[in-house]
């Protein structure tokens, strides 16, 4: 494939954004050559301004779950920016999505809409700070909630990618404050809550692993976490800004049955939006500002916007259920046909799959945290396969601490055609 408008629109935005992107992993800095500058996009395709058409397996890291440019999402977006596209007041659409997004989520009596991921993991770190009277939190190595500053402490995707896991500007005061725990190792959380007591406000972590690859939890692990927290009196925040309304209408609270205190949402709630919430019950969010005294505010939250599109999104997915077995049989299909591919080729793999989202690993070992995936990552395997597959017309996450991201509008052909060309692509690694 050519992409020489691409390869120019790179150099230009070099010249007046930090490293061209808007975001490190878009850079290709893992995988190497020039990132793809994409012009539209519809159902699970991407085209590129070159004229190329790739099957797309990130949807926007995540929120396109009915696919890119869905009509009924489109509609919303429309209709409401003939109203007006902010206001800095309250709307009762605010109140539509809230009513519609709790009635979804398990245990959660209320929502705040903010305006990204990494304000909903932020906020909710604030709140539980706030409620417990107490300072530290835990966060696994390779999990990664955002660049606030108490995060980027060995976080995964994007940080590992760019070379910076622990960033410049994060203080040592900040840093004290976070406790590092390897993902999966229920033992070794249990060590420092053992070394710190009385000191943890809470837990926060992705519960499937979306930053370090897919990586799903042990069993018993988001459990044993559960049962610490309420012994300890912690709070357990999942970050769901992966996988909230995708492995399920529930999120990774319904998949595994598990309670969490708080839950962190991103795009994938205003409908790939710019958007973000976090939700609690009404014990703890009575402390949020105006009704308490734990302050989070944002001009721009609730965005009228935004909140169309996400209501959109999530009005179709509550209504059809069935959706989620669709990505499963789907996400299932091509996991059996990765898996045929690589063994034919010979080539030594472990996949990781948890619903909709899957990872390819070139490991011999399983990938269960954030050490063993750093391993798998070594060797350029990954940048091999990743540059083969996009010269096929297959879109990946470009790195290899990303999981993939299937919506349903992809069809078995497409799937047919992603597996025909890994096999190829699989012969030259």
């Amino acid at each position: 494939m050519i992409y020489q408008r691409s390869s120019t629109l790179f150099k230009e935005a070099q010249k007046v954004i930090p490293g061209g992107v808007n975001s490190p992993v878009r850079a290709f800095k893992a995988v190497g050559g020039t990132p793809i500058f994409v012009k539209s996009a519809k159902g699970p395709y991407l085209q590129d301004v070159d004229g190329n058409r790739f099957i797309d397996y990130i949807n926007s890291w995540g929120p396109m779950i009915l696919g890119h440019a869905h009509p009924k999402v489109v509609e919303a977006i429309i209709e409401k920016t003939k109203l007006g596209t902010s206001f800095g007041m309250p709307t009762e659409i605010e109140t539509e999505i809230a009513e519609l997004a709790v009635k979804m989520i398990p245990n959660m009596d209320k929502i705040r809409f903010v305006n990204s991921g990494t304000e909903a993991c932020m906020s909710a770190v604030r709140l539980a700070r706030g409620y417990t009277g107490r300072d530290k939190i835990i966060k696994f190595s390779g999990c990664y909630h955002g660049h606030s500053d108490a995060f980027l402490i060995q976080a995964g995707s994007g940080a590992v990618t760019f070379g910076t896991p622990n960033s410049p500007g994060v203080t040592q005061g900040t840093a004290k404050d976070t406790l590092l725990a390897h993902f999966n190792d229920l033992e070794d959380v249990r060590e420092i809550v053992a070394n710190h007591p009385d000191e943890i406000a809470a837990i926060i972590l992705e519960p499937v692993a979306g930053n370090m690859g897919c990586i799903p939890p042990k069993a018993g692990f988001l459990q044993g976490l559960r049962e610490l927290c309420d012994a300890c009196g912690m709070l357990l925040i999942f970050d769901e800004v992966m996988t909230g309304f995708r492995l399920a209408a529930g999120g990774a609270q319904e998949r595994y049955h598990v309670a969490a205190d708080i839950v962190a949402f991103g795009k994938v709630i205003g409908g790939g939006l710019p958007v973000g919430a976090f939700a609690s019950s009404d014990a703890i969010m009575g402390h949020l500002a105006p009704d308490g005294p734990i302050y989070q505010a944002g001009t721009l939250s609730g965005n009228p916007l935004a909140m169309a599109a996400g209501l959109a999104m999530l009005s179709e997915l509550h209504q059809n259920s069935g959706i989620y077995d669709s990505l499963e049989q789907k996400t299932a299909y091509l996991e059996k046909g990765l898996i045929e591919g690589f063994i034919n080729a010979g080539v030594i793999h472990t996949i990781n799959r948890v619903g909709s989202m899957i990872s390819v690993h070139f490991s011999e070992t399983p990938v269960t945290n954030f050490e063993t995936a750093s391993k798998a990552a070594h060797g350029g395997k990954f940048r091999t396969y990743f540059h083969g597959m996009l010269n096929e017309g297959i879109y990946l996450a470009p790195s290899a601490f990303e999981t993939w991201f299937l919506c349903d509008a992809l069809t078995y052909h497409d799937l047919d055609q992603t597996l025909e060309a890994s096999k190829r692509v699989a012969l030259s690694l």
